[in-house]
């Protein structure tokens, strides 16, 4: 059997190397013509994939291979008849560590110091740590669970949330009873700090709202590295206006953030560029789930991570 792969870049073409006899590598960034009418497996750029789809037109594609674990942005423009897969185990770890960096920055006052370190300012500040805090995890996926495995050892209260309660062993936390979404009107108050790893949907749109923003304490710290729209921007505006809230936000809405939006200014925000996956582990994983997909469909074998079946 035969099969024809593109990927977007020379680097990821080295790293999937050496394919199985019969494997036709391209690469092809989806900027120009297909360098077949029939290709087995696409993967698209890492970013803004959904902006190059219409490539595909008029092209017998069997799988798409995304690159990144959220598919919203680009799920209703794949092509009919085409498969996609998402890059689930890629970015959890990556994204998992961010968490904990944002986490860790904005309770032991890093921007602040940058600040001071720029002006030549030896400026002490007490900070309230991460040790004792009580900390509330929502979503406990892949993200969830890798933000959970990094908190291990931290000394926090975990309390964790997901779509449904269940009762579920974690290797670093032990036995985790996993709260539903629908508690969090009565955990929010408890809740020092709030983190975020849940996907896209139109249930968790604006999760935190204003009212979720009420009803944390004065000071709570609000960790984003799920997707922007999770949270209300307007009210997060409002609230850390306030200096009620505090904001560590590697995810935005809308992104990027314009020019001039309060965001980029206010104390106590501290705002990354959607960069959680964004770390050298990315291409040895990308490129194993790819090698993995190409022996899969050798092997005339369902492929991992499906999404959307043909």
């Amino acid at each position: 059997m035969s099969l024809v792969v593109t990927v977007p870049t020379a680097r990821i073409a080295e790293d999937i190397a050496p394919t199985p006899e019969g494997v036709e590598v391209h690469v092809w960034d989806m900027q120009s013509d297909a360098p077949r009418d029939r290709i087995d497996i696409v993967v698209p750029p890492y970013m803004n994939a959904g902006e190059v789809l219409t490539a595909l037109d008029g092209v017998d594609v069997d799988l798409l291979q995304g690159q990144m674990i959220g598919y919203e942005s680009i799920i209703d423009k794949i092509p009919a008849g085409v498969r996609f897969a998402n890059a689930a185990t890629v970015h959890e770890t990556a994204t998992g560590e961010q968490a904990l960096a944002l986490t860790l920055a904005a309770q032991r006052h890093i921007p602040e110091f940058v600040r001071s370190q720029d002006r030549g300012a030896w400026e002490r500040l007490w900070s309230p740590g991460l040790a004792d805090r009580r900390v509330l995890l929502i979503g406990f996926g892949g993200v969830g669970q890798a933000v959970a495995d990094r908190l291990v050892g931290f000394e926090v209260e975990l309390t964790v949330v997901a779509r449904t309660a269940r009762t579920v062993e974690h290797d670093g936390l032990g036995t985790v009873e996993v709260h539903a979404i629908d508690e969090l009107p009565t955990l929010l108050p408890q809740a020092e700090i709030v983190i975020l790893g849940l996907p896209y949907t139109p249930e968790t749109r604006h999760l935190i709202d204003d009212a979720a923003l009420a009803a944390l304490p004065d000071g709570a710290l609000v960790v984003n590295v799920g997707r922007g729209a999770l949270v209300d921007t307007d009210a997060l505006v409002d609230h850390v206006t306030r200096g009620r809230i505090r904001a560590a936000l590697d995810v935005v809405d809308p992104e990027p953030l314009p020019d001039g939006h309060p965001l980029w200014s206010l104390p106590g925000v501290l705002i990354a560029p959607h960069v959680g996956g964004s770390s050298d582990a990315m291409h040895p994983r990308i490129a194993r789930v790819i090698r993995t997909q190409i022996e899969r469909m050798l092997a005339d074998e369902e492929p991992i991570n499906l999404v959307r079946d043909a």
